[in-house]
């Protein structure tokens, strides 16, 4: 994971910032105090992260790639940034008020020692509060008609609510509540299914040198022809079909809350 975010740091920030709505329910489902220290793991270039120290919050941001690091080093200063991943994490026991992870599980190399490490790392009051997308709801993408071998890909690499489920219960902690979320149209960070609405904003490069499943799981082959099936579908009509086909009620992404159970407290 490090060398392929290495590659995807360069200019990640022009296409992956924080979006106002995403950041906000960030902040309430996490719910910091000014007295606390929080940490981001897999913060990326650290656009999550700043936020939170923006509001004056003490924050600790963790990713494996150097090259993320550097862009989030020059976004904020105030922030303790340390290369490191889930699985190993160079901070003491119980020093964690709190924690977010967004849109990182799927890069953790074991889940199950991701979550020992969060839950060693966390106080027990403290919070994780996660934002994911399952397997389940990316079946509702219509970004499977176009490029049916990334997203199977993508799902293969993303784990199921139920393996989360069981590595949570493994390591002493407890999903809270869950909250799903849709792709909103004014939409500023723009990951895998941020083109829900506009279906123009996979023809940009950029757009999809930003987001993993283009930059590490497609093939340019796949990539060409779903790219240019979509074009055709644009300018017939057909996409609203597609679209419509693809309608349902699960969600696009999910918020998880996890606490530790009361009986390690």
């Amino acid at each position: 994971m490090q060398e392929k975010y290495d590659i995807i740091g360069v200019n990640y920030n022009t296409t992956r910032s924080a979006d106002p709505y995403l950041f906000s329910r960030l902040l309430h489902l996490l719910s910091p105090n000014l007295k606390g220290t929080y940490l981001d793991i897999g913060c990326g270039t650290g656009n999550y992260t700043s936020e939170f120290a923006k509001k004056g919050y003490q924050c600790i941001g963790i990713d494996p790639s150097s090259e993320m690091l550097e862009k989030a080093k020059v976004q904020n200063k105030l922030v303790d940034w340390k290369i490191g991943k889930a699985e190993k994490i160079d901070i003491p026991s119980n020093s964690i008020d709190g924690i977010i992870a967004s849109l990182t599980l799927h890069h953790w190399d074991d889940l199950n020692q991701g979550f020992s490490e969060l839950n060693r790392v966390l106080k027990p009051e403290g919070k994780i509060v996660i934002f994911t997308a399952t397997p389940k709801q990316m079946k509702g993408y219509w970004l499977n008609h176009y490029f049916p071998k990334m997203l199977a890909d993508s799902m293969i690499q993303m784990p199921a609510y139920d393996l989360i489920e069981s590595s949570v219960k493994a390591n002493n902690l407890k999903i809270d509540c869950t909250e799903t979320y849709d792709i909103q149209p004014d939409l500023q960070d723009l990951f895998l299914y941020s083109g829900k609405h506009q279906p123009k904003l996979y023809f940009e490069p950029k757009v999809r040198h930003g987001i993993s499943s283009f930059s590490s799981l497609s093939n340019a082959q796949e990539v060409q022809q779903g790219l240019e099936i979509l074009d055709q579908d644009i300018k017939s009509g057909a996409i609203h079909n597609i679209i419509k086909k693809y309608k349902n009620t699960l969600g696009d992404y999910l918020f998880m809350v996890i606490k530790k159970h009361t009986s390690s407290i």
